[in-house]
């Protein structure tokens, strides 16, 4: 008697199903995850500040800004809201000098329309020689 070895006859598969399911729940998680990155659609170029060296022996009225909002000039707070006391009290100071230079020393957290208010006071005042205190940026940063 013969025996036959039948597992050449034999067909081998390979399931495939459950490696599918893997790719598919991947490609799913990579597509969703990216959608949720959102790219900036502005590109907005921030202005730089020099580090040279000015002249700083001239003799500058200095208003100072708060982050809430509180003037100083020179070193006398401003007593009031809105912005006549704050051009009474830069008339005070300055006297009949309007072409003195001004520097307006506003904190980083300030609303931009105080900083604003004290130009248009300035300006109503007639200085023209206004600039706005900065510090420095490191060397390599931002270029």
């Amino acid at each position: 008697m013969r025996i036959s070895n039948n597992r050449r006859g034999d067909d081998f598969e390979i399931n495939v199903i459950p490696l599918i399911d893997v790719l598919l729940t991947l490609l799913m998680f990579f597509v969703l995850t990216s959608t949720f990155v959102q790219h900036s659609r502005m590109q907005v170029t921030l202005p730089k500040a020099s580090t040279q060296d000015r002249d700083m022996n001239a003799p500058a009225l200095t208003i100072m800004i708060d982050r809430d909002g509180r003037y100083y000039v020179g070193s006398d707070e401003v007593m009031g809201e809105g912005i006549e006391p704050l051009k009474q009290a830069i008339a005070r100071n300055a006297g009949t000098d309007h072409d003195r230079p001004v520097t307006i020393r506003a904190d980083a957290m300030t609303p931009n329309q105080d900083v604003v208010t004290a130009m248009d006071a300035l300006g109503q005042l007639g200085f023209t020689r206004l600039s706005i205190a900065t510090t420095p940026s490191k060397p390599g940063a931002g270029q």
